[in-house]
């Protein structure tokens, strides 16, 4: 709802003493009969209609107050102005942000830095390319507040490029460790040469003044039509990510980055991608106080340019990324027969909902794409999210000039103490308007967290189920074991490798704050002595950078007869084998295929003659593939029967994945040894191995690949084992235990 009518009649009153000239008209909002929101101040000067640029933010609250990036029509430069809530008027602090006209910016708060990157702007459109121009670089402010004077001030060494193309867009945001991230899509080559476009990137370098070179995002994808855009958002507190339209197959891209990850390690998956469902629309939020890592994107189709439009066709849709599956859904916001356009959205983390403004006809129907009218609202849940039907709620109309257009407003979550405040442009009258939306006070209070445990103590290796019981509805749990390991799931389940006495502790928290820690300790005792060992040998490993048929792995040293020797090769493009060496057989009933893209192949062989031995062994490939590979030796093991129980297997080809768990097994053989192995689709990630495992082996440069192990234990369940990887990435492990000689 709008806030108090006392507010609006406050500004009527302001709009009287303008007419009498006690006051000046610069920032006099005012409400005429039909009119809802309230008019502000012109911006003729400007090059672009000030509050356009779909993905983009002009506006933040902080201090208690709204602020904007808006157009001085006097200096015809850009400044910083406050909202004046009592007379909603926009207040020009005098403070300059650009002198650039034909610029437009993007706006974040972070807490202690207002930080502003404004570009010059070049527009392509359907029917017109406009390549991006040289020497016009992207410039980054950045101003602290002072308290004091209660404005603020450009920082020492401000402004700094981040790029020196003109672009249609550029968006701004931080990760976790302070790094600023930008993305923009820029237009290459000439008439007469053709064009193409790109979605590019750039990072700071170790300070705010330091920005890296700008690149182009990796992957195929990448490439896009010349008015497509892009969009960054900070993720689940850990990664950066980036989402970008690209027409030319229908796609909108995502991209996610691990912060402290090298600038061009990216995981891309399509967010949404079908016949014209993709346009030149785009807006992004991330959830800020969820370490999940949940994100909101607003988009729309292109389904209204079909040749044979259905008005129930979707032309608004709210995308939802779920990051436990790493997969976008997608409900309609509005209809062709809506006719919106241009949409943004706001979240509201007390109230778990999220709100869309859009353009749309102020009345009739929908006389083509883009038409400009008012600007409408509608709010759904973010959890399972459902709109109503129709074009909304205006909260932007002016009843003389059916012209209202490019809605924007902030990054942050809004709260009831903020309200919602969103700024448009009249593109007739070139003036600018506003709304000042109140939230209702959630009443929310922080949970009281409680859980239970399947077990409270046992023997080493200890698998425990944890059930979280808080309440409050919590939205986030932060678990630590004590050991070292934590969990962010709501109802872990977590293996406890060493015997001792661990204190597990329990914070829930949700959009209200974080509950009071709760603790409950575990026993573990250590398992028995083995009757008889297996003992690890040494191991050797291989790696070929470049495609190649054959797979040529040394003899580990100080192998005898009735060594036991298990080789894995994790090979790129998922090829086949050829021919196996003499005496080997699988350790796998199948090979492990990552989505088709690399291939995890085990294998054994007992040795029996050592004279007879070769000094390496050589498994072909059905093609030449990049591989990695490596062979470990062990003794004390049952020649007859090497393996005590079946083998469990996992793929996981989720390419943001960061763990691999592989289901547990249960061991028939006092002192049987548990023996494992992960290969990734990667050749640098880097992987660590489960809790209480020692690794014998890691190969790199080809396709990762890795073998560990765990010392023997009692007889029984063996619970599940994790993988851990530098950065997130499709892979494939196993599990499987030796049987020790009698």
């Amino acid at each position: 709802m709008l806030r108090s009518a006392g507010k609006a009649l406050a500004a009527a009153v302001v709009v009287g003493l303008v007419a009498v000239g006690l006051v000046a008209s610069a920032g006099a909002a005012t409400a005429a009969a039909g009119d809802v929101g309230l008019q502000d101040q012109a911006y003729n000067g400007a090059t672009y209609a000030p509050t356009s640029d779909k993905p983009q933010s002009k506006l933040w609250f902080a201090q208690g107050s709204w602020w904007a990036d808006m157009f001085d029509t006097v200096s015809k430069t850009w400044h910083i102005f406050r909202l004046d809530r009592s007379a909603q008027t926009w207040v020009d602090t005098g403070v300059l942000i650009d002198d650039r006209r034909d610029t437009l910016a993007d706006v974040l708060w972070d807490g202690t830095h207002l930080y502003v990157a404004s570009h010059v702007v070049t527009i392509s459109t359907d029917t017109a390319t406009n390549p991006s121009i040289a020497g016009s670089p992207t410039r980054l402010y950045r101003y602290s507040y002072s308290a004091t004077t209660s404005s603020y001030t450009l920082d020492v060494g401000f402004p700094v490029a981040i790029n020196d193309n003109s672009s249609e867009s550029l968006t701004i945001d931080k990760d976790s460790r302070g790094v600023l991230w930008a993305t923009w899509t820029q237009v290459s080559g000439t008439a007469a040469t053709g064009y193409t476009a790109a979605v590019y990137v750039n990072a700071t370098n170790g300070s705010d003044t330091v920005w890296g070179t700008p690149m182009v995002m990796p992957g195929a994808q990448s490439t896009v039509e010349p008015d497509d855009l892009s969009s960054v958002v900070a993720v689940g507190r850990n990664r950066i990510g980036v989402l970008w339209s690209n027409q030319l197959d229908g796609g909108v891209y995502w991209a996610l980055h691990k912060d402290g990850a090298p600038v061009d390690s990216w995981q891309q998956s399509p967010a949404v991608r079908g016949t014209k469902l993709a346009d030149d629309h785009i807006n992004i939020k991330s959830v800020q106080a969820d370490t999940s890592g949940r994100v909101f994107a607003i988009v729309k189709t292109s389904l209204d340019g079909s040749s044979t439009p259905v008005p129930t066709d979707p032309q608004i849709r709210l995308l939802s990324f779920k990051p436990a599956t790493g997969s976008w859904s997608a409900v309609t916001v509005g209809t062709l027969a809506d006719c919106h356009t241009r949409p943004q959205l706001v979240l509201n983390e007390q109230l778990n909902t999220v709100t869309v403004f859009a353009t749309a006809p102020t009345s009739g129907g929908c006389p083509y794409s883009g038409a400009p009218g008012t600007i409408y609202q509608k709010t759904s849940p973010m959890d399972n999210p459902t709109f109503e039907a129709g074009r909304g709620t205006p909260v932007i109309r002016d009843a003389t000039s059916a012209n209202m257009n490019n809605v924007t407003t902030t990054k942050q979550s809004v709260t009831n103490a903020s309200g919602i405040v969103v700024l448009a442009s009249n593109q007739v009258t070139q003036r600018y308007w506003h709304a000042d939306l109140s939230v209702p006070d959630s009443g929310a209070v922080a949970p009281t967290a409680s859980f239970s445990s399947s077990v409270s103590g046992g023997v080493a290796p200890l698998a425990v189920q944890f059930t979280d019981t808080s309440t409050g509805s919590p939205t986030s749990w932060a678990w630590d074991f004590g050991d070292g390991g934590t969990a962010a799931t709501q109802n872990p389940a977590y293996t406890f490798a060493a015997a001792g006495t661990y204190t597990v502790t329990l914070r829930a928290a949700n959009a209200a704050g974080t509950s009071a820690p709760v603790s409950a300790t575990v026993t573990v005792s250590a398992p028995p002595s083995a009757p008889s060992g297996v003992a690890v040998g040494a191991s050797s490993t291989a790696v070929s950078a470049t495609a190649v048929t054959g797979v040529t792995i040394a003899r580990p040293t100080g192998v005898a007869g009735g060594t036991l020797l298990i080789a894995q090769i994790t090979a790129d493009g998922a090829p086949g084998l050829a021919t196996v060496p003499a005496g080997w057989t699988p350790v796998l009933a199948n090979p492990l295929s990552i989505s088709g893209n690399a291939r995890v192949l085990v294998y054994s062989h007992v040795v029996a003659d050592l004279a007879a031995e070769p000094s390496s062994y050589t498994w072909q490939l059905s093609a030449a593939q990049k591989w990695n590979a490596g062979m470990t030796a062990f003794a004390g093991v049952d020649a007859a029967s090497p393996f005590d129980t079946a083998a469990s297997t996992a793929v996981n080809t989720n390419y943001s994945a960061t763990t691999l768990t592989v289901p547990g097994i249960t061991t028939v053989t006092a002192g049987a040894v548990l023996i494992g192995g992960v290969g990734l689709d990667s050749k640098s990630v880097g992987v660590t191995q489960p809790a209480g495992w020692t690794e014998a082996w890691e190969s790199t440069g080809g396709q990762v690949s890795e073998l560990a192990q765990r010392s023997g234990g009692s007889v029984g369940a063996t619970g599940p084992v994790t993988w851990s990887m530098s950065a997130g990435t499709a892979s494939a492990g196993w599990l499987r235990a030796l049987r020790p000689a009698s």
